[in-house]
């Protein structure tokens, strides 16, 4: 980077305004009055503009000065700032868990999967959401500690990795204010009467429910589909169409979009995996994960 001035210059500059003229400076510097001079003329010069300006038998600073200080005092009260921060930094030892969201994973559910660490003191949680290759790929590399995923990690001999089963929510359908009462009747036929958003194919979960919708013999009117589940709650609760979810965040859902509950989706349900290159674990929060799921 490129400086257009020395900041030795401006810390002299700046000292020579705080202590309100240049033989002050000088003392508490313990440096000539001359060599302070020469200081802040050279940072004048850098600047092309003057800076402090003869006022009586002291020094004043010019509009560009005053702009000058307020700029230097930021600067400095950072740099002084800047050695107990780091100290405070180095003495705090961190707990960090990569985390790999496979992006069919419902938001609401990851949150509730990755209750049971949050509380760890001094956790730094980075999280990536992709697809699953490229997350077992960064697994494989060790640059992930686990990936959560609503499917199994598909078997390949030339990488090892193990499933491990986080549990599994059974599926139902949501409803706005607006659509409530009119799919609430004779549910689950109502489904045939009403806009129905759904997940797109890429979601474990898509097949079965459209399985699930024609052993009814009901044929929606699908009037969106989505890729990312936020996405989807978010416009079935702005009132687009009544739509499927996990049973285990309806809680959550009713508070952050105001829905309410039509029905269970019998038979269709959510699986949840974490993914993990050790059959047994070492990474402390990784076994929290397991153990409290």
């Amino acid at each position: 980077m490129s400086l257009a001035f020395n900041y030795r210059h401006l810390y002299y500059f700046w000292v020579v305004a705080k202590e309100g003229g240049m033989s002050h400076a000088a003392a508490r510097l313990n440096m000539a009055v001359q060599t302070i001079s020469a200081q802040v003329r050279e940072l004048e010069k850098d600047l092309g503009c003057q800076l402090l300006k003869p006022a009586g038998r002291g020094l004043a600073l010019t509009e560009a000065g005053e702009l000058a200080l307020r700029q230097a005092e930021q600067i400095f009260q950072l740099g002084e700032a800047l050695p107990d921060l780091v100290r405070n930094a180095a003495q705090v030892k961190s707990v960090r868990l990569t985390v790999g969201i496979a992006d069919g994973l419902p938001k609401l559910v990851v949150q509730r999967l990755l209750q049971p660490v949050l509380g760890t003191p001094n956790l730094r949680l980075v999280c990536h959401e992709g697809e699953m290759a490229d997350l077992l790929a960064d697994l494989a590399m060790h640059r992930m500690d686990v990936v959560l995923s609503d499917h199994p990690a598909p078997f390949n001999p030339h990488l090892k990795v193990h499933n491990h089963s986080l549990g599994t929510s059974g599926m139902g359908w949501y409803a706005s204010q607006h659509w409530f009462k009119l799919a609430q009747k004779n549910f689950p036929a109502s489904l045939g009467k009403v806009p129905v958003l759904l997940p797109t194919s890429h979601s474990t979960v898509r097949g079965p429910l459209d399985q699930w919708l024609a052993q009814r013999g009901l044929r929606p009117q699908v009037v969106g589909e989505f890729e990312d589940s936020a996405l989807l709650e978010t416009f079935g609760g702005s009132g687009l169409g009544v739509f499927p979810a996990a049973l285990s965040v309806q809680d959550d859902l009713m508070k952050r979009h105001q829905v309410r509950l039509l029905g269970p989706c019998d038979g269709v349900a959510e699986h949840y995996y974490a993914i993990s290159t050790e059959r047994k674990v070492k990474h402390i929060l990784v076994q929290h994960l397991f153990t409290r799921a």
